[in-house]
């Protein structure tokens, strides 16, 4: 996908009621996130995927990187419970289309029956 300054997964970890950085790939990021604390806690306690096409202007961002400008996360649920996100950041201001949420949230929620 064009236009990423960083993509990763945060893994909700239950002991400790965190989200944790899992897989990525950028910058070093954020390790551990409250589940009520920025776009990927809002992603997490709504269980809806999250396009938002200028972090500044989201309450509470969580700005890991000051290159990114625009975040689409996408819960991952399996059983219908919110497992953890995928998270997309891009320098750009509103980079993720309706379509890319759509086609993301799809493929995320085949990839967590294999994975989890």
């Amino acid at each position: 996908m064009p236009d990423l300054n960083w993509a990763g997964f945060y893994l909700w970890d239950e002991a400790d009621q965190e989200l944790v950085l899992g897989p990525f790939q950028g910058m070093p990021a954020c390790i551990r996130i409250k589940a009520h604390r920025g776009i990927c806690g809002k992603a997490f306690t709504t269980a809806i995927t999250q396009n938002v096409d200028d972090v500044e202007a989201f309450p509470e961002h969580i700005a890991c990187d000051s290159a990114s400008k625009s975040e689409l996360v996408v819960p991952l649920k399996k059983n219908g419970k919110v497992v953890g996100v995928l998270d997309l950041d891009s320098p750009k201001i509103a980079r993720f289309s309706d379509h890319d949420s759509t086609e993301l949230t799809n493929m995320m929620a085949k990839l967590v029956v294999k994975i989890f």
